[in-house]
């Protein structure tokens, strides 16, 4: 009789664990987009229609300089995440927010200047999307960008 509890017991874990893991993949980002190549392209984007910088940005302990396609993106790719961040809860929010900012620090080749200068992200809303950087700094309920980023350098 014990013999079977403990299986019973066993078996519902491991159905809840697998149950558990494919809804948690399903809301993940690996990074890896493979999965993109095979998908029918998204024809419209959700663009701004004016830009209020079209000099490089340029972070301003490292120098390092970022193309206004590159800071585009991820104003582009922040500003579609602000309601489903509201709706987690600034603490959530946060872990998104870095997988964000690190899909798109690696899409542009900027991951070690992310990790040595954190306050790029800080450089590149303000200058390209004030509008979407003052929204995320509500919902993530940070001073800056910057706080709201975990393994990320100084």
């Amino acid at each position: 009789m014990i013999a079977n509890r403990s299986r019973i017991t066993r078996s519902v874990l491991v159905a809840g664990t697998v149950a558990a893991s494919i809804v948690l993949t399903g809301c993940g980002d690996n990074g890896d987009d493979a999965a993109q190549d095979t998908t029918t392209p998204m024809t419209t984007l959700p663009m701004t229609t004016t830009q209020p910088t079209t000099t490089p940005a340029t972070s301003p302990t490292n120098g390092a300089e970022i193309s206004s396609e590159a800071s585009q993106q991820l104003c582009d790719m922040i500003e579609p995440e602000l309601d489903n961040w509201r709706d987690q809860g600034s603490t959530i929010a946060k872990t998104t927010f870095n997988a964000t900012v690190q899909n798109w620090a690696a899409r542009n080749e900027l991951t070690d200047d992310v990790v040595q200068d954190k306050t790029i992200v800080d450089t590149v809303t303000t200058q390209t999307c004030p509008d979407v950087r003052q929204q995320a700094l509500e919902v993530l309920e940070v001073p800056d960008l910057a706080a709201a980023l975990v393994g990320f350098g100084g």
